[in-house]
């Protein structure tokens, strides 16, 4: 049953918990099942959720290839549908590609939206849709806003994870994973309360940034860097492999993430020789090394970014 009716609230500002979910990985499932039973894995995908999203008071707004967008009275009800959409998907016998079980990823917010034409608009929207491009195989991301709207049983399977700048939005957004299976829930919540207390007790550090005789030092008076072939980065790098942001580089919660926001890519080579690839995802620097967009850091490369973490 649908949580409201249109006609009644067509260009009327309302509050709903908004959910984006799609399959992962849903061309290489084509590439591999071939069209006919690739498309039978995706539209299963599909009604799954549909389903999951109408037993818990949702609607379904649409719904575009792999994807499902659907909106909820109350965040709790999100949850609820979000995580069985996971387990039917995870435990389905059919679901899966050589071997593996097909994932899908999900991202949820709570917020005003603009009801008109059987559709929704805002900016709540436009933050769930950034919450599942930040969401990985398997896992559920929703905002801070959304876990302040969670009642004390659902609140205490989240854990934050991130704290990022998302697309369009002019301050950082708080990232919660929803740890939607018991055995992750139960085992993170004395360690929570123990990483906070190390927090702490945890040093300043700076990293230091060097490219070419160019230096950026991040640390609490200044949290972040831009690398890219465009000329408003703070490193610009030119290459035909490089995106115009190809990275950023964060200090939040007294460590540097690198996050990657690319076509290509991004190497992260260590002193060691230890290497590191990250795409359209995220990893800790910590000691020294070299940065690469693109291609993997050559000791002889003018095009590599140097970074030292220190104490």
């Amino acid at each position: 049953m649908a949580a409201y009716v249109y006609n009644r609230d067509v260009g009327k500002d309302i509050e709903l918990a908004i959910l984006f979910a799609d399959v992962v990985g849903s061309t290489h499932i084509y590439e591999v099942m071939g069209d006919m039973r690739a498309r039978d894995m995706v539209l299963t995908c599909v009604d799954i959720m549909r389903s999951a999203t109408e037993m818990h008071e949702g609607t379904v707004i649409k719904t575009i290839g792999d994807e499902i967008m659907a909106t909820f009275p109350t965040a709790d009800e999100a949850l609820n549908a979000a995580s069985q959409m996971q387990h039917e998907i995870r435990s389905h016998a059919g679901l899966n590609v050589e071997g593996q079980p097909i994932a899908i990823r999900i991202g949820c917010h709570f917020g005003p939206v603009v009801l008109e034409n059987r559709d929704i608009f805002g900016a709540a929207v436009h933050t769930a849709n950034r919450m599942t491009s930040q969401a990985k195989a398997g896992q559920i991301m929703i905002s801070g806003v959304m876990v302040k709207r969670l009642a004390p049983e659902w609140r205490s399977s989240v854990r934050q994870i991130d704290v990022a700048l998302l697309k369009g939005k002019s301050s950082e957004e708080e990232l919660y994973e929803v740890l939607w299976q018991k055995e992750d829930a139960t085992s993170m919540l004395p360690a929570l309360s123990l990483g906070g207390m190390l927090r702490d007790k945890q040093k300043t550090r700076r990293l230091r940034l060097n490219f070419q005789g160019q230096e950026v030092v991040l640390t609490d008076g200044r949290s972040s860097a831009t690398i890219g072939r465009a000329e408003e980065n703070d490193f610009v790098i030119k290459g035909n492999l490089i995106s115009r942001l190809h990275a950023r580089i964060e200090f939040t919660r007294n460590k540097f993430l690198l996050i990657d926001q690319s076509t290509n890519g991004t190497f992260v080579m260590m002193v060691n020789g230890e290497e590191s690839f990250v795409r359209r995802d995220s990893v800790q620097l910590t000691g020294e090394g070299l940065i690469g967009l693109g291609r993997s850091p050559e000791a002889s490369s003018t095009q590599n970014l140097r970074f030292i973490c220190e104490e």
